[in-house]
C-alpha cells in the first residue's frame, strides 16, 4: 500500500486571535484592548476542530424550504443543519449581534469587528443575520415606542432556535427586504404598497427579490405609501402569535454563503409597524445600510486573512525541489503580497471601526466617506486574493475537501451586498461633494507620513479632488481605489512595521496593480511572510 507523505496537517487547532499579529495590533490601536481577554478565548473556541468541521457540515447540508404541512396549511419555515444553530449560538454568546449598543464603551465596535473578523474565517453565512442584527439597532431607534420592545431581546445573548414570537424567546434576530426584482438598488423604484390599517399599524403587499436569512424573527422593509417610500418592521408572527403573511416563494440557489438561506417572498396583507418619519424610508435604513456595509469590509478582511493563513501554512509545511515551499523565493514573494494585501485591508478596516465608536466630526465625516470606499476596494480586492491562495495549494485547494473552494466562493458576496461597486463609488462622490469638511478631514488622515512616495501619489490624488475628476461619474472607480490606497499607505506608515509600509508603497502607489507575487527586489518578503505565519 503506498505511503502519503509530504502532506501538510490541517491547520487546527489554533487559535484566530492569538496568531494574527495584525489583528492583535489592531484590536489594541484602536481602543478595545479591555476585549482581548475575551476574544482569545473566542479565537480559541473558533480554532477547535469540532467549530471547524461545524463550518464545513453547515455548507454540505443546506437549508431546506418547508412552505407547506402535510394538509396544505402555510408553514413557511427554513429548516437549518444543527452545525448552522451551533455556530450562532457560538456568535451571539460573544455577543457579535448586538455588544456595542447593548454594553457601548470606547472600543466597542472595534472588538465586536474582531470577533466577527474571526467567525467569518471559519463560516461566513452565519455572519449575515449577525450582521443584519447589529445594523438594525440604530434603524430601529428611529421609533422608540417600537424599539423598547424589541432592543431587550436584540441584546439577549442565548440564542434561541425556536421558531415562535419573539417576545416568547430569549434573543431576536433581525433582517433586511430592500431589493426588489424591477429595480435592484434603485430603491425608489419599490413597488411594494403598505395601507394604514387604523390602529396605528400597516398591512404590505407586494414582493421582495432578496430577503436574506428569512427565519428572522423580524425583517425592516421599504414600502410605499402616500408619502412615498417608507421604513417598517415586520415581524414574522403577528401581535395575536398568528404566523404573519409572509410567504417565501422559493430560497435561491447561490454560488456561495450557501449555509445561510436567502429567499424570495410575497406579503400578502402582512402586519408591519412604520419606523422613522413616513416618506422617510431611504434615509431611516440607509443608517442600518451603513453598518452593514462596514461588515462587508470587515468579512472580506477576513476571507483574506483566512486564505493567506491557510497558503501559509501549507507552504511551511511543504516541500518542493528540497526545499520548503515557503522558502521557494517566488512562492515567497507571491505570500508576501498576499500578507501585504492583508494587512492593508484589514488596517484599514479597523480604523474605520473606530470611527463607528465616536461621535466627533472627524469620525462622522470619515464614516461618512470612507465607508463605501472601503467596502469597494476591498470587496474588490478579496476574489483575488483567495484565488491566488487556493493556487499555493495547487490541484488540492481545488478539492471541497479544502477550505479554499469555499472561501473563493464566498469571496464575491460582500462586493454586491448592500450596494454594488458601482453604487458605493457614486456614494463616495456624493458625500465628497456634500459633507462638510469632507476634503479637509481626509487630508488631516493623509498628511504627516513622511514617505515621498505617499506625498506624490497624495498630491496628484488632491487635485483630482479638488477638480472636474471629482463630479466625473465615469472616473469614481479610479478615483475611489486611489482614496483607499492612500489612507492604507498612510496608515501602514504609521503603524506597521516599515518592511510593510515599504513594500506597499513600493508596490501599490508607483504602478500598476496587478498579478501577486510581483514585489520588487528591495521589499522584504520574508519578513512579511514571518509576520503572517505565526499561526501557532
Amino acid at each position: 500500500m503506498f505511503e502519503v507523505a509530504n502532506q501538510p496537517p490541517p491547520l487546527e487547532p489554533y487559535n484566530l486571535f492569538a496568531s494574527d499579529a495584525v489583528l492583535r495590533e489592531a484590536v489594541r490601536r484602536e481602543q478595545a484592548e479591555w476585549a482581548e481577554s475575551g476574544l482569545n478565548a473566542l479565537g480559541a473556541t473558533l480554532g477547535k476542530p469540532e467549530t471547524v468541521k461545524l463550518g464545513f457540515d453547515a455548507n454540505k447540508f443546506t437549508p431546506q424550504l418547508k412552505t407547506l404541512d402535510r394538509y396544505g396549511h402555510r408553514l413557511d419555515e427554513v429548516e437549518f443543519h444543527p452545525a448552522w444553530h451551533e455556530l450562532m449560538a457560538i456568535a451571539l454568546r460573544a455577543g457579535l449581534h448586538s455588544s456595542p449598543w447593548a454594553h457601548p464603551q470606547p472600543g466597542a465596535h472595534v472588538a465586536r469587528a474582531a470577533g466577527t473578523y474571526m467567525l467569518n474565517q471559519i463560516e461566513s453565512g452565519v455572519y449575515c443575520p449577525v450582521a443584519m442584527t447589529y445594523g438594525a439597532v440604530p434603524t430601529l431607534r428611529h421609533s422608540p415606542g417600537v424599539a423598547v420592545d424589541w432592543l431587550p431581546k436584540i441584546y439577549g445573548r442565548e440564542y434561541d432556535k425556536r421558531f415562535i414570537p419573539a417576545k416568547e424567546k430569549s434573543a431576536a434576530l433581525l433582517g433586511m427586504g430592500m431589493t426588489e426584482n424591477q429595480g435592484g438598488s434603485d430603491l425608489r423604484t419599490n413597488t411594494t404598497r403598505a395601507e394604514a390599517a387604523g390602529d396605528g399599524s400597516y398591512r404590505l403587499f407586494g414582493h421582495k427579490w432578496f430577503m436574506s436569512a428569512p427565519m428572522c424573527d423580524a425583517f425592516l422593509v421599504l414600502a410605499q405609501t402616500e408619502k412615498g417610500l417608507s421604513c417598517f418592521l415586520l415581524p414574522r408572527f403577528m401581535p395575536d402569535g398568528e404566523r404573519n403573511a409572509t410567504h417565501i416563494i422559493r430560497l435561491k440557489d447561490k454560488l456561495g454563503n450557501r449555509s445561510n438561506a436567502s429567499s424570495e417572498v410575497e406579503f400578502v396583507g402582512a402586519f408591519a409597524q412604520l419606523i422613522g418619519e413616513e416618506g422617510r424610508g431611504i434615509p431611516t435604513i440607509i443608517e442600518m445600510g451603513n453598518h452593514t456595509r462596514l461588515d462587508c469590509a470587515i468579512g472580506s478582511s477576513s476571507l483574506m486573512r483566512a486564505a493567506v493563513a491557510q497558503a501559509v501554512h501549507h507552504a511551511r509545511h511543504r516541500t518542493v525541489f528540497q526545499k520548503k515551499l515557503i522558502d521557494q523565493p517566488l512562492m515567497t514573494n507571491v505570500l508576501a503580497d498576499l500578507a501585504l494585501e492583508c494587512e492593508a485591508a484589514t488596517t484599514l478596516t479597523f480604523r474605520l471601526a473606530r470611527a463607528y465608536d465616536e461621535d466627533d466630526e472627524v469620525a462622522t465625516v470619515f464614516r461618512r466617506v470612507i465607508t463605501p470606499a472601503a467596502k469597494f476596494w476591498i470587496c474588490k480586492r478579496t476574489p483575488f486574493v483567495t484565488l491566488e491562495a487556493m493556487e499555493v495549494l495547487g490541484g488540492s485547494g481545488y478539492i471541497e475537501e479544502s477550505v479554499m473552494p469555499r472561501l473563493y466562493r464566498e469571496a464575491p458576496v460582500n462586493s454586491i451586498w448592500e450596494g454594488s461597486g458601482n453604487v458605493m463609488c457614486l456614494d463616495v462622490l456624493r458625500a465628497l461633494g456634500r459633507t462638510a469638511h469632507a476634503s479637509e478631514i481626509l487630508r488631516a488622515e493623509l498628511a504627516g507620513a513622511g514617505d515621498p512616495r505617499l506625498e506624490n501619489f497624495v498630491a496628484s490624488l488632491e487635485k483630482r479632488l479638488g477638480g472636474a475628476e471629482r463630479n466625473d461619474e465615469a472616473q469614481a472607480r479610479a478615483l475611489t481605489r486611489d482614496l483607499v490606497l492612500a489612507l492604507q499607505a498612510a496608515l501602514l506608515i504609521r503603524h506597521a512595521p516599515a518592511y510593510v509600509a515599504d513594500a506597499f508603497c513600493a508596490s501599490r502607489l508607483t504602478g500598476a496593480v496587478g498579478a501577486f507575487g510581483t514585489l520588487p527586489p528591495a521589499a522584504d518578503a520574508r519578513a512579511i511572510v514571518a509576520r503572517a505565519a505565526s499561526l501557532h
